[in-house]
């Protein structure tokens, strides 16, 4: 579904990712783990057209993206949910749902999705007035997911979903990004919480100083002695 091909990426002078290639199938959750720093969030931004290629390519169902404008991106089928959830915080949760469905026109599609994300999210649903900026920290992860899944996405890119959340919370968060996988959208998660990662993805890549150092099935990884030393705590 997803293809990255040797791609290389700059900020300034900083070469950020060597020759980075990654293989997404329809249907999988494939995870980036390494520590900060590493080459993940920019491996996202390149996908979803923020930053830019200067060698290698980025193909999406077989179409090249590499070049378009991050609009278009999303009109194809990837949605991004960022890191530090980016919210709107003036907005009240309705509204911040609305935008995530701004590159669409069918409004009574727009509403269903909406009632959708109230029933997965009920929560939310209990606070659809409430201004976004006064949510606690895991109701404004599940706004940023929710965000991202109104423009009915294909691919879903999540950037630190657990981050700065209590471990009750964070289970609670993968259990639903388990849960949008299981309905069919793809997804390509950023996490630097190694463990619960591995438990739920199919494919796993490590980054480590921009570039690919290990890669193979999440089981492959998760029982790896060099992965459990550096970043499982074993």
């Amino acid at each position: 579904m997803l293809k990255i091909e040797n791609i290389n990426v700059y900020y300034g002078a900083i070469h950020a990712l060597k020759g980075i290639s990654v293989d997404v199938k329809e249907g999988e959750i494939v995870t980036l783990i390494g520590a900060n720093g590493a080459g993940k969030s920019t491996i996202l931004r390149t996908i979803s057209g923020l930053l830019r290629t200067k060698t290698g390519n980025i193909l999406f169902e077989g179409n090249s993206v590499a070049s378009m404008a991050a609009e278009e991106i999303v009109k194809k089928g990837i949605s991004q949910v960022p890191e530090g959830r980016r919210i709107f915080a003036n907005m009240t949760v309705e509204e911040n749902l609305e935008l995530g469905a701004y590159i669409r026109s069918d409004k009574a599609g727009i509403r269903k999705d909406i009632n959708k994300v109230f029933e997965r999210f009920p929560r939310l649903g209990e606070r659809r007035v409430q201004v976004a900026g006064t949510l606690s920290g895991g109701e404004q992860q599940m706004l940023a997911i929710g965000r991202g899944l109104m423009s009915q996405p294909r691919l879903l890119l999540l950037d630190e979903p657990s981050m700065g959340l209590a471990p009750l919370l964070v289970k609670e968060i993968f259990s639903i990004i388990k849960e949008i996988n299981a309905s069919g959208t793809t997804i390509l998660l950023v996490e630097q919480n190694a463990n619960m990662a591995l438990s739920i993805a199919h494919q796993a890549y490590v980054l480590e100083t921009g570039r690919i150092i290990l890669s193979g099935s999440a089981k492959e990884l998760a029982e790896s002695e060099e992965v459990r030393k550096a970043y499982l705590g074993g």
